[in-house]
């Protein structure tokens, strides 16, 4: 499992039923973590049900207006409809397996679940490898996970079925499912593990650092860090509603260990909101 990977929040405090107060992780991340990873039963990926959308009643425990953790506050979506993202998934095991999740459920790593900061709890999601194209789906009802640039927190089981489970991360695209929808496709994994694995080239992998109306500010940003950063920084001018917007982004950035040392560098030099581009 990828050490420098933070665990979601497993328990949140009874607080989280009052709107915008803080919590307290169980779990402050300072460093590689040797006691979380895969159980010794190992499952068959190509025999992992995915989780099947049904209608549910919003949760109480883990659905708060906004939360705290590690200072920064973080804001629950009132609907899942139409939501999607590209970024990095992580998974946790069983360090956490049997404590709480955000929605008062304990955590099981052979279920089909995940954590995710924003949506509500529970949601379901589906989860797209971007390096192999395995999908399935995923219940939300958990919280995180609390690491820069990781948009989901995946069980173990769902980690085994996407095929992300001995790099301890991917790149991945989500998006809401509702009850009803079609099921995707299963890519089926290598049934040995000397066949032949037909991977898709790495996508690309940039870090934003900054979006701005005004070219010169774009321009500014740019001239500022490029003495302090060996990787290029580029601007990419598009459209937003119909105005011009112009993304400074540092890159590409050849794999996520990279990413995680920018994003390090960069808090040094005063950027503390940065997010992921996967083209």
């Amino acid at each position: 499992m990828n050490t420098w990977k933070n665990s979601s929040l497993l328990t949140l405090l009874t607080c989280l039923l009052i709107a915008g107060c803080t919590i307290r992780p169980a779990k402050i991340f300072t460093g590689p973590d040797a006691e979380d990873g895969a159980p010794t039963q190992r499952l068959d990926p190509n025999s992992i049900p995915d989780a099947v959308p049904r209608h549910e009643s919003p949760s109480k425990r883990g659905n708060p207006d906004t939360y705290v953790v590690f200072g920064k506050r973080y804001h629950v979506m009132n609907s899942s409809h139409g939501f999607s993202e590209k970024g990095i998934a992580s998974w946790y095991g069983t360090k956490f397996h049997g404590r709480l999740t955000s929605s008062g459920e304990p955590y099981d790593m052979y279920k089909m679940t995940a954590a995710h900061k924003n949506l509500p709890i529970p949601s379901y999601v589906e989860v797209t490898n971007l390096k192999n194209h395995r999908t399935t789906v995923v219940r939300v009802n958990d919280r995180g996970p609390f690491h820069d640039n990781r948009i989901i927190d995946l069980s173990y089981a769902a980690a085994t079925k996407l095929g992300i489970l001995n790099e301890g991360t991917g790149l991945v695209h989500i998006r809401v499912v509702q009850p009803g929808e079609t099921a995707p496709t299963p890519v089926p994994a290598p049934q040995l593990a000397s066949a032949a694995i037909e991977i898709e080239p790495n996508p690309t992998l940039f870090l934003q650092i900054g979006a701005f109306s005004s070219r010169i500010n774009a321009d500014r940003l740019r001239q500022r860090l490029s003495p302090s950063l060996a990787e290029q920084i580029r601007i990419q001018a598009a459209e937003n509603n119909g105005a011009a917007v112009y993304r400074v982004q540092v890159g590409p950035l050849r794999d996520v260990e990279r990413v995680d040392l920018v994003t390090a560098r960069l808090s040094d030099l005063g950027i503390s909101d940065s997010h992921v581009v996967i083209e």
